[in-house]
C-alpha cells in the first residue's frame, strides 16, 4: 500500500483508509489492515467504535486511529466527555486524529480549546475538522493557541469523482513557491 505525508505531521499513512460508517463485523477492517489500509476513521455517532475495538485489538500501533466528537457534544466539556468515551470504546488511550464532525450550535472556540487539552494530555496526537465550509475552517484554526489544524476531512468517494469535475488548481504546477 502506497503511503503519503499526512499534512505538517511527519506521519506517514496508507492513501486509502477504511471508513466504517454502516460497518456490521470486525472481519473486514482486519483484512484491510492486513492488506495495509492501516488509517481507520470512525467516529462516535456510527456506533461502530466496539467493532473497531475488536478489529484492530493487539494492533494499535500498526494503525492510524481517527474519530469524530457530534457537532451536539462539542461544548468544552462535552468534547472532553466524548473523547474520553471514544477512548474507552475503541480499548485505546490515544486517537492519532480527533475531528469536529461539522459545525453546530457550540462555539468552535470552545470545541477547540477542548481539543488542545486533549492534545496537551495526550490523548489525541492531531486536531482534525470535517465537513466545515471556509468560514468555520478559519474560525477553528483562529481558535487554536497551540496546536494546528491536521486536517478538514471533506466528502470524497472513489466511485462516485464528480467532485474533481471543474476543480482546478489555484498554483500552476510545479511552482516552487507553492
Amino acid at each position: 500500500m502506497e503511503h503519503r505525508g499526512f499534512a505538517w505531521t511527519g506521519c506517514e499513512i496508507p492513501v486509502i483508509g477504511q471508513g466504517t460508517w454502516e460497518i456490521r463485523g470486525a472481519d473486514a477492517l482486519r483484512v484491510g489492515v492486513d492488506l495495509g489500509m492501516t488509517h481507520v476513521d470512525t467516529a462516535e455517532m456510527y456506533g461502530t467504535e466496539e467493532i473497531v475495538a475488536q478489529a484492530i485489538a493487539g494492533r494499535r500501533g500498526e494503525v492510524f486511529l481517527a474519530s469524530k466528537v457530534l457537532p451536539s457534544n462539542a461544548s468544552y466539556k462535552g468534547t472532553l466527555r466524548a473523547c474520553e468515551q471514544s477512548l474507552q470504546r475503541l480499548q485505546t488511550d490515544y486517537l492519532d486524529l480527533y475531528m469536529l464532525h461539522w459545525a453546530g450550535s457550540h462555539p468552535i472556540g470552545e470545541t477547540m480549546r477542548a481539543m488542545e487539552k486533549l492534545a496537551a494530555g495526550r490523548m489525541i496526537r492531531f486536531i482534525g475538522v470535517s465537513n466545515l465550509d471556509l468560514e468555520a475552517l478559519q474560525a477553528a484554526e483562529s481558535a487554536l493557541r497551540h496546536e494546528r489544524l491536521a486536517a478538514n476531512q471533506v466528502l470524497y468517494h472513489l466511485g462516485d469523482r464528480g467532485i474533481e469535475r471543474g476543480s482546478p488548481g489555484s498554483a500552476p504546477m510545479g511552482d516552487p513557491r507553492r
